[in-house]
């Protein structure tokens, strides 16, 4: 019997049954009570749609997957937080599938040694071959895979050099901190190339209809089963050799969408870990203290709403400044987030530090909204549409509400577009709606990396304001590939100060990543891309 199908009553039946026959009767018991211990059973409120997270559309869960049953070259190494919880380290990087790494003397190039034993799910060895196909195709296939690797300056096919079997160079094309994190986030992960070759097409040279549906890794766990909409089952792979071979021997992910369920599985013993319930209920949950709870602030994030700085009337600075007065950002962090965020609003009026996110200067003041309406042309008000995730719904409906009712003071008047998940990226990427209700947090946390993404003139598709100044493009790249620390600060805090007075988006506060949990679970770590690595878990 399999531990996804054990039924508890039908345990009791059978050793009721047996009555008093000693051995036979405890069997049964012991050989769950030891598969049980292996397993880790996760509710979600939503599975992958897909299993190639380069996929057009994939979810966040995708990068889950992919973060477990591929390898990448490197990887992070892990730092303890002041509370105790482990969390990856920013600023170091660890070996995965390359057991070594060496950059040139003259810093334009890196040379990768890889695992000599390492193999994929098949038994095929990897080589640099399949590493050069791997990187090949994230900076060809286009879309977000594609501008995430621009983001460390990894742009073109040529780059990427098989010297030997075993050994992968890169070639810069400029100087960039930021390359080779980025080698260690989701997005390159290494494919079995000539598994996937196999099942390319002339009209699909990346076999992306293919790896949707099929996984070609090497990572620690491999995929047992995949029932879209229901639940995605992992194994561990045995064989694997890029780190130490997870306690948990399988992965039951089970989509529960209800939050309510989720949350009695948990509290009876039912299940092992979920996330995704709403403020109020972890709050509970950690008063109650029947699981346990990791909450940590996201790097590189925030809540904010964004407004359409392209198109009338939120073309206009002063229009956008007005908006940012009438914000209720008390309200919000106490009424929808229950205090579960980090207040993003109320700094000081000059940008001190070159860090990011950091507090604006603005506070609700609707004597000051209404001033800069008038200067704005819009003493009369205007009429908008505020558009929100209906993923999000359990913060996101509450703040527009409260967003909907402060602005009416001033003479707004906003009506409320929910907008469906499945729908919500494919719409921010029209850049069309008047104001959003959006969520963005930034893998690598530099805050130029942030500002590339969603204030940098190339309008990335995160830059759902459309907000586009030559200034702010100049300062950006400046910050991206300086090497002198004075000028890197200042430049820094220049397009901090200009984002603040511009407002391209109004930032609320900071979102804080909370994972609930059985106490008998050890290894959590906390991630940038928010999704579990398994192979650090253990059950007690």
């Amino acid at each position: 019997m399999s531990p996804s199908s054990f039924d508890p009553s039908r345990r009791s039946i059978m050793l009721g049954g047996l009555g008093a026959v000693g051995m036979a009767a405890v069997a049964p018991s012991v050989a769950w009570a030891q598969g049980r211990a292996e397993t880790l059973l996760v509710v979600q409120e939503l599975g992958p749609n897909s299993l190639d997270m380069q996929g057009v559309g994939s979810n966040q869960t995708v990068n889950g997957l992919s973060w477990n049953c591929y390898d990448r070259l490197l990887s992070y190494a892990s730092k303890t937080l002041p509370d105790g919880t482990l969390s990856y380290d920013r600023e170091k990087l660890a070996p995965e599938l390359a057991e070594s790494w060496e950059v040139a003397a003259d810093g334009m190039s890196c040379t990768f040694r890889l695992r000599k034993d390492a193999k994929f799910h098949d038994g095929t060895p990897v080589t640099a071959k399949d590493v050069k196909w791997s990187f090949d195709r994230a900076v060809k296939v286009g879309g977000f895979p594609t501008f995430q690797m621009s983001a460390g300056s990894l742009e073109k096919p040529e780059q990427f050099v098989v010297v030997d079997d075993h050994t992968f160079r890169i070639d810069y094309v400029r100087k960039d901190k930021m390359l080779l994190f980025n080698v260690a986030v989701v997005v390159p992960f290494i494919i079995n190339s000539e598994l996937a070759r196999k099942n390319a097409t002339a009209e699909d040279p990346w076999a992306l209809a293919w790896l949707k549906a099929n996984e070609a890794g090497g990572g620690a766990y491999r995929i047992e089963s995949w029932k879209p909409g229901s639940e995605t089952v992992l194994a561990r792979f045995d064989d694997w050799k890029s780190g130490p071979l997870p306690k948990v021997k399988r992965v039951i992910a089970r989509d529960v969408p209800s939050a309510g369920t989720r949350r009695a599985m948990l509290e009876r013993g039912d299940a092992d870990l979920s996330s995704g319930f709403a403020p109020r209920d972890f709050e509970q949950i950690i008063k109650e203290g029947k699981v346990k709870v990791s909450g940590v602030p996201i790097p590189n994030a925030l809540w904010y709403v964004a407004l359409n700085t392209a198109r009338p009337p939120f073309d206009n600075a002063k229009l956008r400044q007005a908006i940012a007065w009438a914000m209720p950002y008390e309200q919000i962090q106490s009424s929808a987030f229950f205090g579960r965020a980090v207040p993003m609003y109320g700094g000081t009026s000059d940008v001190s530090k070159p860090v990011w996110p950091q507090p604006s200067p603005y506070v609700i003041d609707l004597d000051k909204a209404k001033a800069l309406m008038k200067e704005a042309g819009f003493e009369s008000g205007l009429e908008t549409t505020l558009s929100l995730d209906t993923g999000t719904a359990t913060v996101g409906e509450p703040t527009a509400i409260l967003i909907q009712e402060s602005l009416a003071k001033i003479g707004i008047k906003a009506s409320i577009e929910k907008i469906p998940g499945a729908n919500w990226r494919t719409t921010l990427n029209k850049k069309e709606l008047p104001l959003a209700l959006n969520r963005f947090s930034g893998w690598l946390d530099y805050p130029e990396y942030y500002f590339y993404w969603n204030f940098h003139g190339n309008n990335s598709i995160f830059n759902i304001s459309s907000y586009q100044n030559k200034a702010m493009d100049a300062l950006i790249d400046k910050a991206r590939f300086t090497t002198d620390a004075a000028e890197y600060e200042k430049t820094v805090k220049d397009f901090i100060a200009l984002c603040m007075s511009d407002v391209p988006v109004i930032p609320l506060n900071q979102p804080i990543h909370d994972v609930a949990m059985q106490k008998g679970i050890t290894g959590y770590e906390f991630w940038f891309h928010r999704e579990p690595d398994y192979r650090q878990f253990a059950k007690g």
